[in-house]
């Protein structure tokens, strides 16, 4: 597989793995035994990025995951998040933000001995935390950076004016915002940011939280914890209405004898040489197809005719429930 670079410095397969639905998010989590497997395949098949998370369970996912990859630990790089308070009351729901510096060193040790390693690769601030200074935020993670417990320092979904103000104190090395075909914001502002200040963008639900493989439709039954279900973008008449696009994909895929699901991941790397998507799934197949998107090559006049296409297609819904969408681009 490819590399390519986020920030100056941090060296990563082109295509990294998502492994938040491995857990939690999209219904009961899968086999640990058959994930550990999958995770261990994908290292096997060049992939050297892998993204995870606290709240993913919440903590089994950073379990999962320091146990597969604890055999090739310095192979591969590892990104985990902090920013959020578990709920006293438990049920794995959480009850605020919370990145106040003590409350990351203590996330921070935590992460470490679930992951069953010495250093976190790249520790992301999960939302914007509206009550704690950004500048405070990025000073305890340069406190962790200087003492070796972290390496690399990232924000997930936040707007210009925090990137702004926290890579003034700590260098980030890359932000996490949704981007895709069927979520073209970041191109506004954030990627010419980004670019000025030599970030790297890891785009997360490249795949349109599977909306993109082209295997959804407004039949489609989501179980019952399926996050999708609050999601208005994924209600069956905006589904229904977002099929235009999928479509539009879909053709387009059939010219290039590939999948829609790889068309959109490689018009996502041939946007910047710096971006790197983190497609999630719990499916051999799924992931050997994804990282197949590395060598797919769209031509400029190939990007011109897909994009034109598909600006024709407003999407319709949001892509977050109201309460969800407060913490976004702040």
């Amino acid at each position: 597989m490819q590399k390519r670079k986020l920030g100056r410095t941090l060296e990563i397969s082109a295509i990294g793995l998502g492994c938040m639905g491995m857990s939690s998010g999209y219904g009961p989590a899968s086999d640990k035994k058959e994930m550990i497997a999958l995770i261990r395949t994908a290292v096997e098949r060049g992939v050297t990025f892998f993204d995870t998370a606290e709240v993913y369970g919440p903590f089994v996912n950073e379990e999962l995951v320091g146990e597969a990859l604890a055999p090739v630990r310095d192979q591969v790089v590892i990104a985990t998040k902090f920013g959020f308070k578990p709920d006293p009351n438990g049920g794995g729901r959480w009850s605020r933000l919370d990145s106040r510096p003590q409350h990351i060193k203590q996330v921070a040790e935590a992460s470490l001995k679930r992951l069953r390693t010495d250093r976190i690769d790249l520790f992301y601030q999960h939302r914007v935390d509206p009550d704690v200074p950004i500048e405070d935020v990025a000073g305890a993670v340069r406190d962790l950076i200087r003492e070796g417990k972290v390496k690399h320092f990232g924000l997930s979904e936040a707007g210009v004016k925090t990137i702004r103000r926290a890579h003034a104190v700590q260098p980030v090395t890359a932000l996490q915002n949704e981007y895709s075909l069927w979520w073209k914001e970041p191109e506004t502002e954030v990627l010419p940011t980004l670019e000025e200040l030599g970030i790297g963008f890891v785009p997360f639900s490249p795949l349109g939280r599977g909306f993109l493989t082209g295997k959804i439709n407004k039949d489609t039954q989501f179980d019952k914890n399926d996050f999708r279900n609050l999601v208005p973008r994924f209600t069956p008449e905006n589904r229904q209405a977002n099929q235009a696009l999928v479509d539009v994909i879909g053709r387009f895929a059939q010219q290039k004898k590939a999948t829609p699901a790889q068309i959109a991941l490689a018009w996502l790397l041939a946007q910047k040489p710096w971006i790197v998507p983190i497609p999630g799934t719990t499916k051999l197949q799924r992931l050997e197809e994804n990282i197949g998107a590395a060598v797919i090559r769209l031509a400029p006049e190939d990007l011109r005719q897909l994009e034109a296409a598909a600006s024709k297609i407003p999407v319709q819904g949001d892509r977050y429930p109201e309460e969800m969408q407060k913490l976004v681009g702040r």
